[in-house]
């Protein structure tokens, strides 16, 4: 993975000097400083986000695609700047200290009444938390061997649907106030498995679910509301035209796909259940 990054780097790098064609003419003079594009990302920046915390290496999705917007935007590699942020800091109204932030926003109307979004640029895919001992125990990515395990959810959680009427589980899934307590009874041995987005199923399988893993995860496109992340910017930033009409292109290019199916397909090792 690293060469392949390392590679796509190397050739933003070379076929960009400062600002480029591209999108240049409507980020000129719309940045923080000019000719340079400074963006921002938590601190630290999680795998595989950022692999190990090293934005400027371009490895990991969000560094990978924080890249390519630039190179689109008219910005070689070399005229990007990267600066860290809290990610509650980054919400709140007011003037910023960066272009644009990456630090997977999901995009609400609430949020949108303080900042502003860019056009998406990943739709968050619904993955299936269990542990490795459900995995050792024969439970496979498909959907014969998922709707032969036992079933946890929130009672209010949007992918109820996506467990109802595509995964159908043989007995009927236990229901639980909060997320905790999903998580709880994975641990307990209650539950063999739930739905979360990926983004939390990746930190839950690593950090919260003892014992935790990922058996699979569904194409976005078949939940009813999945989440779907933008840049972050200042309400208001007249970069924001630039910055859509680059993911547009990236979308239709191919090249968002490309960077997906490397960092969070298969980087993590996640198969696409079908």
């Amino acid at each position: 993975m690293k060469t392949i990054a390392t590679a796509s780097l190397a050739f933003v790098l070379t076929s960009t000097a400062g600002l480029a064609d591209g999108h240049a003419s409507c980020a000129t003079g719309n940045t923080l400083t000019d000719g340079v594009l400074t963006i921002a990302t938590g601190n630290p920046a999680y795998y595989p986000w950022v692999m190990n915390d090293d934005p400027e290496s371009g490895e990991g999705f969000e560094a990978a695609v924080a890249y390519a917007i630039a190179a689109e935007m008219g910005f070689a590699a070399d005229a990007v700047t990267w600066v860290r942020t809290s990610f509650d800091e980054a919400i709140q109204p007011g003037a910023k200290n960066f272009d644009f932030n990456m630090q997977q926003y999901s995009i609400t109307p609430e949020r949108d009444e303080m900042v502003d979004f860019s056009a998406p640029y990943y739709t968050s895919a619904m993955a299936v938390l269990t542990t490795q001992a459900v995995i050792d125990a024969g439970a496979e990515a498909s959907l014969e061997s998922l709707r032969n395990l036992k079933w946890g959810a929130v009672a209010t959680t949007t992918a109820l649907p996506l467990l109802s009427d595509v995964i159908q589980p043989d007995s009927d899934p236990l229901l639980y106030n909060d997320n905790a307590d999903v998580n709880a009874a994975i641990m307990a041995g209650q539950i063999d498995a739930a739905l979360y987005d990926l983004p939390t199923a990746l930190y839950l399988s690593a950090v919260v679910v003892e014992g935790g893993a990922l058996l699979g995860q569904f194409p976005a496109e078949q939940s009813e509301t999945p989440d779907q992340f933008g840049l972050l910017m200042e309400d208001g930033n007249p970069l924001k035209e630039c910055v859509d009409a680059a993911i547009a292109a990236l979308n239709e290019s191919g090249e968002l796909a490309a960077i997906e199916a490397q960092w969070l397909a298969d980087a993590t090792g996640v198969p696409v259940i079908e």
